[in-house]
C-alpha cells in the first residue's frame, strides 16, 4: 500500500492539472447537476418497522386520504379584537376556505364515512354548534370561558379550528394528501399564502406549524467561525499561509463533491438535512485533519531531511498517507456498520456521511499532492528552514511534548487513574438520559417553530403541539359499530393524561374511524411516552369488548417510537464497534494489550459524551452558554450515531500516535522511551487535529435546527474528551505502565496476521531512509 501511495503521490505532484483538472469536472457536473434539479431536504425522522410507521402503512391502504402530512396554522388577532366576534369569524372561515380549495389538502367532507355515520355525525355537529354558538355569545358579554371552542359561523361548524378561551388566538389543523416531503414543489408556500390573504388586511398574525417552517440553514455564522478557527490553527502549525490554505482548499473540495453527489442523487431517495448535515461536519473536519497530517509529514521532510518538494510529497503520501486511508477506512467501516441495524433512516446517514468520508480520503491523496506540485518548493520558505535547524541543533524540537510524556511516564498510575475518574464523572448524568426527537419548543428562541409552539401552549396548553392520532379499525368485515365507536371514544377521554378525544374521521367502508388525542402535557413530557402505551395497552380491551383494535400514529408516537427502537439497538451496535475495534487495532498494531487498551479508553469517551450531552440538553447545566434556553430529551439517534463517528475519528488519532510509539521501539527504543519518543513526534499534529476538528464540529451548535445542534455538541465533546483526556494523557500512561509487554502478540497469531505497513516500513527501508 504504501508503495503504490508513493508513486501516486509523486505522480500526482508531477501532473497536477491531470489529477484536479478531473476532480474539477467532476464537481462542475455536480453543480450543473444540482442548478438544474434541486432536490428538497426533508426534516422528518422516520423509520420503518415501529409501531406508530405500521399504522400508517395501514391508513395508506384504507383511509389514504388520512395518511398525508398533517397541517398546524395559529392565527393571532391583535390587540383588541376577539376570534368570538362574527367578523373576524368570518375572516378565519375565509381563510379555512382557502385552505381547503388547495387540492393537497384533504377537505374533511371526503372523511365522513357511510351515509350512517354521516347521519350520526350531523346530529352531533348541531349540538356543538348550539353550545358553541352560546359560549361565543357569552364571551361576546364579558363572560370567561374555561374551554376552547369550535369556530361556529352562519351557524355552520367550520372543521379543524379551535378557538382558545380568551378569543385571541385560533388554530387550524388539517391534513394533506400526501406528506409533506411529498408535496408538488411550492405547495406550502401557496397553502400559506392563501391562508394569509383573506386575513392580512383586519391585521391578522399567522404562525405557520413546525412542519409547514422552512428548515433552518445547513450552515451559518456558526460553522463559519469554526472554520476560521481552523484556518488560524492551520496557520499556527504549518507556519505559512500558503501552506495553511492547502488543507481548507482540498476539505472545501471533499465537501463539494461529496454532499454535493448527495444533493445530485437526492431524487432517488429521501435526503434528509441530517444526512447532509452530517456529510457537511465530517466533510469538513476530517478532510482538514487528513490533507494536515499529510502536509505536515511533507515539510518535515523537507527540513529534516533536505528532500526535495517532489520526493517529500511522495514520502508523505506513502507514510503518512498510509496512515490516513487507514483512519478513513475505519471511519467508513465504522458507520457502514450502521447498516447492519437494519434502519433505512440509519442506512441513508451512514451511507452518505462515508461516501463523504471516503471522497475525503481520495482528495487528500490524489488532489492535495496535485496541490503541492503547484506549490512547489514554496511550501516551506528559506526562514522556516533555517529555524527549524536552529530548534533540532538545540534540541528544542518537539520540547513541551517531550517534557509532558515524561511527566505522564513518571506518574503514570496517578494519571490513569486522574483520566478514569474524570471521564466516569461527568458520564453520571448518562445514567437519566431520557431518548426522544427534540420539538418546536427546543429551537432558537425568536424563531417561528418556536413561537409558535410558545402560543400553542399559552393559549390552549402544551399538548396541542403533539396531538396524537388513534385509528380504530373493525376486527371484522362489518363497519364499527356507532355505538361501540361512542363507547371507545368516551372511554379514551377518560385516560389519565388525555386532555380530550374527538372524532377526526371515518373510511368510506366504515371499517376505520380517526380519532384526534390530545394529551395534556407536551410531546417530549415523560407523561405523553406513558400515555402512548396506555393508549396501545387498551387496544386488547377494546378487541375483547368491542371487536375493534387500536392503533396510535403522529409525529409524537413516532418520535416515542423512534426512542425505544434506538435503545433496543444501542448495545448490539456498541458489540459490533467494540469486536471490530479489538480486530482491527489487533492487526494494525500487532499486539493485544493495545488494542484492549484503546477500546477502553473509547467506550470511556462515549460514557462521558452522552454524560455531558444529558447534563447541557436535557438538565439545562450551562446551556445558555451554547444560544440554548430550554430542556428536552437528547435526541433518540444521537448515541448510535456519535458511537460510530467517535469510534472512527477517535481511531484515527490512536493511529496517528500510537503508530509513531510503535516505529521508536521497532528501531530499538525501550517501552517508556518509544511512548516518549513517539509522542513527541507526533502529538503536536494530533493535537492541532482535534482542534480543528472540536472548532468545526462546535461550529453547528449554533445551528438553528435543535437535532443538528446536539450533533455539533455532542461529537465535539467526543473528540475534546477522546483527544485531550483519553489520547493525548491516558493512552502514553498506559503504554509506559506496560512497557514493552505492549506489543507482544503470540508468534502463532503473528504469523496469521496480514501486514498492512500502516508506518510505511517497507517503503522507506526500499528508499533506505528513516521515519521522520
Amino acid at each position: 500500500m504504501s508503495t503504490l501511495l508513493y508513486r501516486w503521490g509523486k505522480s500526482a505532484f508531477a501532473h497536477p492539472f491531470r489529477f484536479l483538472g478531473a476532480w474539477l469536472v467532476l464537481l462542475a457536473v455536480i453543480v450543473g447537476s444540482i442548478a438544474v434539479n434541486a432536490p428538497k431536504l426533508s426534516g422528518e425522522v422516520t423509520i420503518n418497522g415501529v409501531a406508530a410507521q405500521e399504522v400508517l402503512e395501514q391508513l395508506e391502504e384504507e383511509m389514504p386520504a388520512a395518511a398525508g402530512g398533517a397541517g398546524q396554522i395559529v392565527y393571532r388577532a391583535p390587540d383588541g379584537v376577539s376570534f368570538f366576534d362574527e367578523q373576524s369569524a368570518g375572516l378565519l372561515a375565509q381563510s379555512m376556505q382557502e385552505i381547503y380549495g388547495n387540492d393537497t389538502v384533504v377537505n374533511p367532507a371526503d372523511l365522513a364515512g357511510s351515509a350512517e355515520a354521516q347521519a350520526a355525525a350531523q346530529q352531533e355537529m348541531a349540538a356543538q354548534v348550539k353550545a358553541a354558538e352560546q359560549a361565543a355569545a357569552a364571551a361576546r358579554a364579558g363572560q370567561e370561558l374555561d374551554q376552547p371552542l369550535p369556530l361556529v359561523v352562519g351557524g355552520q361548524l367550520v372543521p379543524g379550528v379551535t378557538i382558545s378561551p380568551d378569543g385571541t388566538v385560533a388554530m387550524a389543523q388539517f391534513q394533506f394528501t400526501k406528506q409533506t416531503t411529498d408535496l408538488p414543489e411550492g405547495t406550502i408556500h401557496d397553502v400559506l399564502e392563501a391562508a394569509e390573504a383573506p386575513v392580512e388586511a383586519a391585521d391578522i398574525q399567522v404562525l405557520p406549524g413546525a412542519s409547514l417552517q422552512e428548515l433552518p440553514e445547513v450552515a451559518g455564522i456558526g460553522e463559519a467561525v469554526g472554520i476560521v478557527i481552523a484556518a488560524v490553527v492551520l496557520f499556527l502549525v504549518l507556519g505559512s499561509v500558503v501552506a495553511a490554505g492547502l488543507p481548507l482548499l482540498t476539505a472545501i473540495l471533499g465537501v463539494g463533491v461529496g454532499v454535493g453527489g448527495a444533493y445530485a442523487l437526492g431524487h432517488f431517495y429521501e435526503l434528509g438535512s441530517m444526512s447532509v448535515v452530517l456529510g457537511l461536519m465530517l466533510g469538513l473536519a476530517v478532510g482538514i485533519d487528513y490533507a494536515l497530517f499529510i502536509v505536515n509529514r511533507q515539510r518535515r521532510l523537507i527540513m529534516r531531511e533536505r528532500l526535495s518538494a517532489h520526493e517529500a510529497t511522495g514520502r508523505a503520501v506513502g507514510t503518512a498517507g498510509s496512515a490516513v486511508f487507514f483512519a478513513g477506512t475505519t471511519v467508513i467501516i465504522a458507520l457502514a456498520a450502521l447498516v447492519v441495524i437494519g434502519i433505512s433512516l440509519l442506512t441513508t446517514m451512514a451511507i452518505i456521511a462515508a461516501a463523504t468520508i471516503a471522497v475525503a480520503v481520495l482528495v487528500a491523496l490524489t488532489a492535495l499532492p496535485a496541490l503541492l506540485g503547484l506549490v512547489g518548493e514554496r511550501i516551506v520558505s528559506e526562514k522556516a528552514r533555517s529555524q527549524f535547524a536552529e530548534r533540532e541543533a538545540e534540541g528544542n524540537d518537539h520540547a513541551t511534548a517531550r517534557r509532558w510524556a515524561t511527566f505522564l511516564s513518571k506518574n503514570r498510575f496517578v494519571a490513569a487513574a486522574v483520566v478514569v475518574v474524570t471521564t466516569l464523572v461527568i458520564a453520571i448524568p448518562a445514567l437519566d438520559m431520557r431518548l426522544g426527537l427534540p420539538s418546536s419548543e427546543n429551537y432558537n428562541a425568536g424563531s417561528d417553530q418556536r413561537e409558535s409552539y410558545e402560543t400553542v401552549s399559552d393559549a390552549f396548553g402544551e399538548g396541542l403541539n403533539g396531538p396524537l392520532l388513534v385509528v380504530l379499525s373493525s376486527r371484522t368485515d362489518q363497519p364499527i359499530d356507532q355505538q361501540a365507536a361512542g363507547a371507545v371514544l368516551a372511554e379514551l377521554g377518560q385516560v389519565k393524561d388525555v386532555a380530550s378525544a374527538n372524532a377526526a374521521g371515518m373510511s368510506e367502508d366504515g371499517r376505520t374511524v380517526l380519532v384526534s388525542v390530545i394529551p395534556r402535557e407536551g410531546p417530549t413530557d415523560p407523561s405523553t411516552e406513558t400515555l402512548v402505551h396506555e393508549l396501545r395497552d387498551r387496544s386488547s380491551e377494546f378487541s375483547q369488548q368491542y371487536d375493534i383494535d387500536l392503533g396510535v400514529t403522529g409525529q409524537t408516537a413516532m418520535g416515542i417510537d423512534i426512542a425505544e427502537k434506538m435503545s433496543e439497538v444501542m448495545p448490539i451496535y456498541l458489540a459490533i464497534v467494540i469486536v471490530l475495534s479489538l480486530i482491527v487495532l489487533t492487526i494494525v498494531f500487532r499486539s493485544i494489550i493495545v488494542p484492549l487498551k484503546a477500546t477502553a479508553g473509547f467506550l470511556l469517551t462515549i460514557l462521558a459524551t452522552l454524560g455531558a450531552t444529558t447534563a447541557v440538553f436535557q438538565w439545562g447545566w450551562l446551556n445558555s452558554l451554547f444560544g440554548l434556553d430550554s430542556t428536552g430529551p437528547v435526541m433518540a439517534l444521537l448515541p448510535i450515531l456519535v458511537t460510530g463517528i467517535a469510534y472512527g475519528l477517535a481511531m484515527d488519532y490512536q493511529v496517528f500516535l500510537v503508530s509513531s510509539m510503535r516505529e521508536s521501539w521497532v528501531h530499538g527504543h525501550s517501552g517508556r522511551e518509544s511512548v516518549i519518543d513517539g509522542f513527541s513526534h507526533s502529538s503536536r499534529v494530533v493535537v492541532a487535529a482535534a482542534v480543528i476538528m472540536t472548532a468545526v464540529f462546535a461550529g453547528f451548535i449554533f445551528n438553528g435546527d435543535p437535532m443538528i445542534k446536539q450533533i455539533g455538541f455532542a461529537l465535539a465533546v467526543a473528540i475534546a474528551i477522546d483527544a485531550f483526556l483519553v489520547r493525548m494523557t491516558l493512552v502514553p500512561a498506559l503504554m509506559a505502565m506496560f512497557g514493552d509487554r505492549a506489543w507482544r502478540l503470540p508468534k502463532w497469531l503473528d504469523r496469521a496476521l496480514p501486514d498492512l505497513d500502516i508506518e510505511g516500513d517497507q517503503l522507506l527501508k526500499r528508499l533506505g531512509a528513516k521515519q521522520p
